[in-house]
């Protein structure tokens, strides 16, 4: 997690125009929220998340991304993930 002071330094680099030090891509950012959903059981926003961040994924790109590969093993364990939650009986003991 972030802290709060992170977060207003962040905030402060951006008004100077400056980027932020530790900058995510947004896609990153997208798929720590849907795990904070899913850790918060509301999966309506998990699952909004995850079509967000799969519509990202797969269209075509602008540059080559050279984690195309990781990215969509994430997006795959993030609707496993998803899957399993919704279906708590499926899970072997």
């Amino acid at each position: 997690m972030v802290d709060e002071a992170s977060e207003q330094d962040g905030a402060r680099e951006v008004a100077r125009g400056a980027a932020p030090r530790h900058s995510r891509r947004l896609s990153d950012k997208i798929l720590i929220a849907f795990h904070q959903a899913c850790d918060q059981a509301d999966y309506e926003v998990a699952e909004q998340l995850l079509r967000i961040l799969e519509m990202m994924l797969t269209r075509r790109p602008s540059s080559p991304d050279t984690n195309r590969r990781k990215n969509m093993e994430s997006l795959v364990a993030a609707h496993e993930r998803l899957w399993y939650l919704r279906h708590p009986e499926t899970q072997e003991q």
